[in-house]
């Protein structure tokens, strides 16, 4: 490992944590000066703009024949968004979860995620797979953008002060100032990132799914963060939904659509990766649906797997003596517990909710 190698880490590293500054610095306030909710914003423009990264690697990967790279990094990056972006989110903060989160945005990331494994059943998505995808998003960001200009119009609150065309001009150049230096941070990361892992012999499935799905997701990581630590709740959790829905529909669809022949999907993925996926965005419900937030045990429990679900990889990557004990363990007791724990939160959620009812009438 060269020294050049670890300054592209650092270097990287830096960009991002700048970038993130500035976008949802811009962002928020060019929301706040328009009338759009900052949910919106994140949702949209800031969940976009972070996976900007992926969409980049994916396009590269599929017109460079590195099919495994392509779809690894969109469902690495989607699992590590929920697991570990909202983990590590709320255990700085509890989450806000919005009203329309919960109804409609995260059903949405649920069925788009069931249409990408419906799609890549045949071991291929092909490009009019790719087509509907993308149709798919550009129902999605005209829904959100209505809503929007729908949520400006019935604000019954004082209007926000306008911007001066200076201040104005700041906030854009604070904006695509921060796209930027997300796209070349990530860059940079990555490839030192996968210099690293291909000096260990890790095969291109198991990179896109850990390495570059960390370092194209760095962007939704130190965004949201950040957005937590500013109060910008809001983005934070919006950043995360509107970013796993853009990968799948906006990422897959345009790299489907654009690589010769599509992007094939390989079998260990449709067996096991792309269910995980599934499952993490199925297991969002439980715990956006029994409370207006996510609280800081429950981060943990997202941090806890995301921990053991790249493990997994690795151990059978591989094929290490650890993996049968660590897969037994996962199986018998971790995964149990935490069913029996999330049914638990999910009765007694819905039993609070029903005494709130009962308390009002």
């Amino acid at each position: 490992m060269s020294i050049v190698t670890i300054v592209l880490l650092v270097a990287g590293l830096c960009l991002l944590v700048l970038g993130a500054e500035w976008l949802v610095g811009g962002a928020s306030r060019l929301a706040a000066a328009v009338g759009i909710p900052p949910l919106i914003v994140g949702l949209t423009v800031v969940a976009f703009g972070t996976s900007a990264p992926e969409l980049a690697v994916s396009l590269q990967a599929a017109l460079a024949g590195q099919a495994d790279i392509a779809l690894g990094n969109v469902v690495g990056s989607n699992i590590l968004n929920i697991l570990l972006i909202l983990g590590v989110s709320a255990l700085i903060i509890p989450l806000a979860v919005a009203v329309q989160v919960r109804r409609l945005d995260v059903p949405i990331m649920i069925g788009a995620s069931l249409l990408a494994l419906l799609l890549a059943w045949d071991g291929q998505v092909g490009q009019l797979d790719g087509a509907l995808l993308v149709a798919g998003l550009l129902i999605y960001v005209g829904f959100q953008v209505w809503q929007g200009r729908r949520e400006a119009g019935a604000a019954t609150g004082p209007p926000a002060a306008p911007l001066t065309r200076a201040e104005l001009g700041l906030n854009l150049l604070r904006l695509i100032a921060g796209f930027g230096l997300l796209v070349l941070g990530s860059r940079w990361l990555v490839d030192g990132a996968v210099t690293i892992a291909r000096a260990f012999g890790l095969s291109e499935l198991v990179i896109g799914l850990t390495i570059i799905a960390v370092g194209t997701s760095l962007p939704e990581i130190a965004t949201s963060i950040i957005a937590a630590l500013r109060g910008q709740r809001d983005i934070a959790v919006g950043n995360v939904v509107g970013s796993n829905i853009f990968n799948l529909l906006g990422i897959l669809g345009v790299t489907s659509l654009v690589a010769p022949g599509g992007v094939a999907v390989a079998q260990g993925a449709l067996a096991f990766d792309i269910p995980v996926m599934i499952a993490v965005a199925v297991a969002c419900l439980p715990i956006f649906f029994t409370g207006s937030s996510i609280a800081r045990w429950e981060g943990g429990l997202f941090l806890g797997y995301y921990v053991a679900y790249t493990a997994y990889v690795v151990l059978a990557a591989q094929q290490h003596d650890a993996l049968p004990l660590f897969s037994s363990v996962m199986s018998l007791f971790v995964i149990p517990l935490t069913a029996i724990t999330l049914l638990v939160v999910v009765g007694h959620g819905l039993l609070g909710n029903r005494r709130g009812r009962t308390a009002k009438v």
